[in-house]
């Protein structure tokens, strides 16, 4: 593998993950039996709750790249129940860490942003743990023959994307002295070299000036057609929709057969097409080169073209104009507003009357769904005979055998709920 893919390969900022909460533990059947202790009664306890997966926002990850290796994330199970009314000890808590700036989404929507060290994330819940049969001791049944297994844990697929936490973007064409610019203003060493699309993944570096502290990222490289996937920079365009300041870098001379002007009117439209927010933040045309002969003449003219603009002439190699550079972004951040989070808000609490199951005929079946329902079956032992029973007195009491005859079930037809199959008897 080549050093160039072997450094792109190392920053990924998306990745798809499958987290899933432990079980509960299952409830315990027992009674207790000791000498001289008549009437003991029924003791078995309760089993642990399964434990919670939760994502963590940490500065020591730069990267979603150990997430694609293993992108399966499982919480432990909680402890079965025991007798001597013991309760099962509950599944140890998973705990994921992630870069700051990583935006988690379920189902497209996003749920949270994380941006903050420690700030963290419920995204699959453990199940709670099944009843032992202490729990159903009531004065009509004082020695119930019945216990739960413990209920499933959430299981929950997300989409995770990182967009860098940095204050100043740095954009523009390839080969517009990004990477050179970077490396005069940080500590950051990125690849300089003189062929295009050399930056192969953002490239993040702080400048500290006059006890100013500034983040910057570079990005690779953007010409036509980026907005759709063109090139390299597509990629991380989602990365300066985090930054407050951007700074559009271009070559005094132009890039390939197109002049300074064209070249930045290209990257203003792949802007705006790919989010017009971004054309929204202050930002400056930073001219690079201005060491060369004949830069004075090619500022000139692109002045007359855009006379609105604010300008930075430059040298990224010899670091001409450099401090009024970071002068203007020291003043900029000073008043500039923080990024709003990209959560979108919640819908306002909504009352809706629904059903607690849904029936539904297939073929030579029937399929029971809902939550409740299936959550029923997944918890009902069926090797025990009172619990068997119990599991047709609620079905009953819900109407899902009323239904079920509605629609047309005869005895002996195939019912399935869950995981769970049994055949129809009224």
């Amino acid at each position: 593998m080549s050093t160039e893919s072997k450094d792109r390969s190392m920053f990924i900022d998306h990745a798809r993950i499958v987290a899933r909460g432990g079980s509960g533990g299952d409830g315990c059947l027992s009674f207790r039996r000791e000498k001289y202790v008549p009437m003991g009664g029924p003791d078995g306890g309760n089993g642990g709750k399964g434990g919670d997966v939760f994502l963590k926002a940490t500065p020591d990850k730069k990267s979603l790249l150990d997430l694609t290796y293993r992108p399966h994330f499982y919480a432990a199970d909680g402890a079965g129940g025991r007798g001597s009314d013991k309760y099962g000890a509950g599944g140890e808590d998973l705990w994921v860490d992630v870069p700051m700036g990583t935006v988690v989404y379920r189902n497209g929507k996003a749920i949270a942003d994380l941006k903050t060290p420690g700030e963290t994330l419920k995204v699959a819940q453990g199940g709670r743990g099944g009843r032992g049969n202490a729990a159903f001791k009531t004065h009509r049944n004082t020695a119930p023959q019945l216990s739960e297994k413990g209920e499933p844990g959430e299981t929950c697929e997300l989409e995770l994307q990182l967009k860098l936490l940095a204050d100043v973007g740095l954009i523009g064409a390839p080969n517009a002295g990004k990477s050179t610019l970077l490396s005069r203003l940080t500590s950051a060493r990125p690849k300089i070299a003189a062929y295009p699309f050399t930056t192969l993944n953002p490239n993040l570096g702080v400048a500290d000036w006059h006890g100013t502290r500034t983040i910057f990222a570079d990005i690779p490289g953007l010409i036509e057609g980026a907005h759709a996937g063109k090139g390299l920079g597509h990629d991380f365009l989602r990365h300066i929709e985090r930054t407050r300041i951007l700074f559009h870098m271009v070559d005094v001379f132009g890039f390939g057969p197109d002049d300074a002007a064209t070249t930045i009117k290209v990257i203003d439209q792949e802007l705006k097409l790919y989010s017009p927010i971004l054309m929204k933040k202050p930002m400056v045309l930073v001219v690079n080169k201005m060491d060369l002969t004949g830069a004075d003449q090619a500022l000139a003219q692109l002045k007359k073209k855009f006379k609105r603009a604010r300008f930075f002439p430059i040298s990224a190699v010899t670091g001409e104009g450099v401090d009024a550079l970071l002068a203007y972004a020291a003043k900029e951040l000073a008043k500039a507003e923080p990024e709003a989070a990209q959560v979108e808000p919640e819908e306002p609490l909504r009352f809706i009357v629904e059903m607690d199951y849904q029936v539904q005929k297939e073929a030579d079946h029937f399929i029971v769904t809902g939550a409740k329902v299936e959550r029923l079956a997944a918890m009902t032992r069926f090797d025990q005979q009172e619990a068997l029973k119990r599991f047709q007195n609620i079905l009953k009491k819900m109407g899902v055998e009323k239904e079920l005859a509605h629609q047309g079930a005869q005895p002996g037809d195939s019912v399935r709920i869950g995981k769970v199959e049994f055949f129809y008897e009224p």
